[in-house]
Parts: C-alpha cells; sequence; structure tokens
C-alpha cells in the first residue's frame, strides 16, 4: 500500500529541465527540491518515463537511471510507474502507484505522447490533485514541454511543416517550453523555424527557450493563488521569448519573476 504525508493547501515546486534528468549536474536542483518537501526522507517520488512510451527499453531506462539517481541523494521511496501509454494511465495498480506520492517526475521523448497517454486519466487526476496540494511537478525536456500551456513539436516546423499548437497540460499558464535551447541555437534552418514557431503562439504566450543541463525552477507557493518566484538553477541560461522575438535572458541564479 503506498505509504500517506501531510500536503500543504498550496501547489508545489515546479522544475522545468533543458535537459539532465538524473544526472548528477542536477543534484544541486533536486537537493533543494527535495528540501521544499523536508528532506530527502520525507520524499515519495514517481517516476513517469511516459514519454519514451512509444521506444524500446526506454523506459526501463529511465528508471533505472532516476532509481540510482534519487537512492544517492538519500531517497527511499521511489516509485517505478510503468505509464507508458493511455491504458496504462487508467491502470488500477499504475494509479495506485502514484497515490501518496509527493512528488512526480516526467522524463524525457515525446511531448505529444505524454499527452496522448496521459490526458482526462484517472493518473493525471491523482498527480494533479497532489500538484495543487503540495506535491512537485518536475519535467525534463518533452516533460517540460508538457508542463506547459501549449506545445508544437520543433521537427514538424524545421522540416517545412506549418507550426501546430496543441494544449499541454497547462502547469504553467501562457508559455511554451523549447528545451535543449542553446543547442539548438545559432542554427539557420532552426533560427528560421524559431521565428515562425514565436510568430504563431497563441495570443497571450510567450516561449521559454531553457538550455541544456539548465532548471528554471518555481518555489512552493505560500498559498494558492500567490504570487510566483522562478529561480534559474544549473549551469546555463532560460530565455523569455514575446510573439515579435523580443526576448529577456536569466543567468544561473536569477530570479524570475514575469512568468
Amino acid at each position: 500500500m503506498a505509504q500517506k504525508h501531510t500536503l500543504s493547501s498550496a501547489p508545489g515546486a515546479i522544475a522545468l529541465l533543458g535537459s539532465g534528468e538524473y544526472l548528477p549536474v542536477m543534484n544541486d536542483t533536486d537537493t533543494y527540491l527535495l528540501s521544499t518537501l523536508g528532506g530527502a526522507q520525507q520524499t515519495h517520488i514517481a517516476l513517469l518515463p511516459t514519454a519514451s512510451g512509444l521506444e524500446v527499453g526506454r523506459p526501463e531506462y529511465w528508471n533505472a537511471l532516476g532509481l540510482e539517481h534519487f537512492k544517492q541523494l538519500g531517497v527511499n521511496d521511489i516509485r517505478l510507474s510503468s505509464i507508458i501509454d493511455h491504458a496504462g494511465s487508467d491502470d488500477p495498480e499504475q494509479v495506485a502507484l502514484l497515490e501518496g506520492a509527493n512528488f512526480y517526475y516526467f522524463s524525457g521523448g515525446n511531448p505529444r505522447h505524454i499527452l496522448e497517454s496521459i490526458h482526462d486519466t484517472a493518473a493525471w487526476e491523482v498527480i494533479f490533485a497532489a500538484y495543487q496540494r503540495g506535491a512537485i511537478l518536475a519535467g525534463c525536456s518533452a516533460g517540460a514541454m508538457a508542463l506547459g500551456s501549449v506545445l508544437i513539436s520543433p521537427r514538424d516546423v524545421y522540416a517545412g511543416q506549418a507550426p501546430n499548437w496543441l494544449p499541454a497540460l497547462g502547469i504553467v499558464p501562457g508559455v511554451a517550453v523549447f528545451p535543449h535551447f542553446d543547442r539548438m541555437h545559432g542554427n539557420e534552418i532552426w533560427a528560421q523555424g524559431f521565428k515562425r514557431m514565436l510568430a504563431t503562439l497563441p495570443e497571450g504566450h510567450r516561449g521559454l527557450g531553457i538550455d541544456e543541463d539548465t532548471a528554471l525552477v518555481r518555489m512552493p507557493l505560500e498559498q494558492s493563488g500567490s504570487a510566483a518566484s522562478w529561480k534559474v538553477m544549473g549551469i546555463r541560461t532560460v530565455t523569455l521569448f514575446n510573439r515579435d522575438g523580443s526576448e529577456q535572458v536569466f543567468q544561473p541564479g536569477e530570479i524570475v519573476t514575469s512568468l
């Protein structure tokens, strides 16, 4: 039976990673996240390899990597989910594994597969309810994209297709997340495609570019509806874009209050 614990009455922390899930480069970031729950011994984490569900062997890879990572950080209760499709998100055994957790971590892969797998399911109902009561939501790469308000497939745009924005999970409103941002930056094909994506962002949305080995972390809210404060963690930068291409660049350690 899943261990129960006390959550708060306000949403928990959010971590959006450009890359680096379960790697030593994220030790400081994850140690901070654990501290918001009272430390490693008070943490009950569920690993969700959902985004890689279409890739043979990758869910097992991410779960094994995450298990070792959080064990090294002192966490004892590490739950390895096998939610890799829509059926799994309604599987009673998998849903029970999520209950009582206070930290949910989505690793990388295909962002649209996360939406197709978890939207309007019992699993997401448990996760979202726990988040509203203080549980952490973390997403890396595709996982970070899914936590935004809308998402797109950059590869499709680079291949010449018209930008096609899809509703994401909406945890971070008004934002489209672009992970691996520094790796793509400077490539001319990427630059032209990125301009097209920004120009077609839905009204009221901004682009959020997160470099590799970098995280943008929202501290837990004191109460529901209170002002959010975000911090750049990791080793590179975060860039906030408007639809017209204007930008703000934030360095490691800087606080972002404009989200």
